[in-house]
């Protein structure tokens, strides 16, 4: 197995944070290599596509030194869910392994409500959040009896940021999510 793929997508993030950061900039242009990343999976280590029974696990597979973006591994194991959250920043998200099924809500009248239909993503497709475009959600796994994968870059440590999860009632209660991953890997070194 070779990282390559992973290592070139990490350059290339870098490279567009040090040309603009800004929300538009990056999610505008790194799409096209969330796609490349994902035609190949690869690349992602077992140790970071390993299903938790209890619960979903957010494994940090980088965090830009700046902490301009991170990228993460999300894995869904059978009936895993998250519940209904914001992210505070941007964030593209794309589905490596599997299905997710996503449901998209607006705060609306003190309170929160669907908008538009469950989207199925299946393995390759990619989805973005952000505060500007729609950044509340509650994302499960589309597989019943196995684990679905996906990669997430988001605008900032996303483990470390204040962010919301919402009862169905609108009510908000704010929480800083960490990594399932106890050491932060070191990919250059595989």
């Amino acid at each position: 197995m070779s990282i390559q793929p992973f290592k070139d997508f990490v350059r290339s993030l870098t490279e567009l944070a040090d040309r603009d950061a800004r929300e538009e900039c990056m999610l505008s242009a790194a799409q096209p290599l969330m796609m490349d990343l994902l035609r190949n999976d690869c690349w992602l280590p077992d140790d970071f596509a390993r299903a938790d029974p209890e619960k979903y696990t957010q494994y940090l597979l980088h965090c830009d030194p700046l902490e301009r973006f991170s990228i993460v591994s999300f894995v869904w194991g059978p009936g895993h869910e998250t519940p209904i959250h914001d992210h505070t920043v941007w964030g593209l998200l794309g589905v490596l392994r599997g299905c997710e099924i996503s449901q998209r809500y607006v705060e609306c009248d003190g309170g929160l409500h669907t908008q538009g239909g469950l989207e199925h993503l299946e393995s390759g497709a990619i989805d973005m959040v952000s505060p500007t475009i729609g950044d509340i959600h509650k994302v499960r796994n589309g597989m019943k009896e196995r684990a679905s994968v996906s990669i997430h870059v988001y605008g900032g440590n996303i483990g470390r940021i204040s962010r919301h999860a919402f009862g169905n009632d609108g009510s908000r209660k704010d929480f800083v999510s960490g990594y399932s991953s106890p050491v932060i890997p070191n990919i250059w070194c595989r």
